[in-house]
């Protein structure tokens, strides 16, 4: 993972130091109590969620310069679920991620600010289907706790709203009664525990 070599904004944002001395560090995080998901609109009538069961990722957070702060994550494409497997098996295929091809989606931090005290903001590349576009992801800290086994934990919440045509995510299919099938926005979304790469107990 490149993520510690990535170049960050050197602007110093004020940070309340209350919220994120305990922060600061390195993590990674803990797939096996993260998800990654997203939803859309299908039909014009509901909405569908899935999520990605395969990916990996880390963070750093300095709480005395909030913008030298910076995450990456790398999702397996072909990890998609969406609970129906003729669904899944289209999502993987040359209409949508065409993941033989582009097996891997992911996103690296180039920046990250405080919004207030409990809320950052880390805009970045996305990468899909070869198409990198920036996006700004607002993330809630919805904690920090240390786990019986001595591990530092934090978590996340945070969720991004995109034109999936953006990365070339462009099957679609005209309803008799108007509209389309599967709508053009998508909801990327973020439950995130990472663990601190050095115990407290270390």
């Amino acid at each position: 993972m490149g993520l510690f070599n990535r170049k960050t904004s050197t602007a110093t944002v004020p940070a309340p130091v209350a919220a994120t001395t305990t922060l600061s560090g390195d993590y990674a995080i803990d797939a096996s109590h993260t998800r990654v998901g997203f939803s859309a609109r299908h039909a014009m009538v509901t909405t569908v969620r899935g999520q990605f069961g395969e990916f990996e990722g880390t963070a750093h957070f300095d709480a005395a310069n909030p913008a030298a702060s910076s995450a990456q994550i790398v999702i397996k494409a072909a990890s998609i679920d969406t609970g129906s497997a003729d669904r899944d098996g289209h999502l993987r295929s040359g209409d949508f991620f065409d993941v033989e091809t582009y097996p891997e989606i992911r996103f690296a931090s180039t920046s990250a600010r405080l919004v207030d005290a409990d809320t950052w903001a880390l805009t970045g590349d996305l990468t899909i289907k070869d198409v990198t576009k920036p996006v700004t992801i607002e993330f809630e800290h919805t904690g920090a706790a240390t786990d019986p086994f001595g591990n530092r934990r934090i978590g996340f919440e945070g969720s991004v709203s995109v034109n999936r045509k953006d990365w070339d995510l462009t099957w679609n299919a005209a309803l008799e009664t108007g509209g389309v099938l599967v709508s053009e926005r998508a909801k990327l979304e973020f439950d995130i525990s990472a663990i601190a790469l050095v115990s407290e107990n270390a």
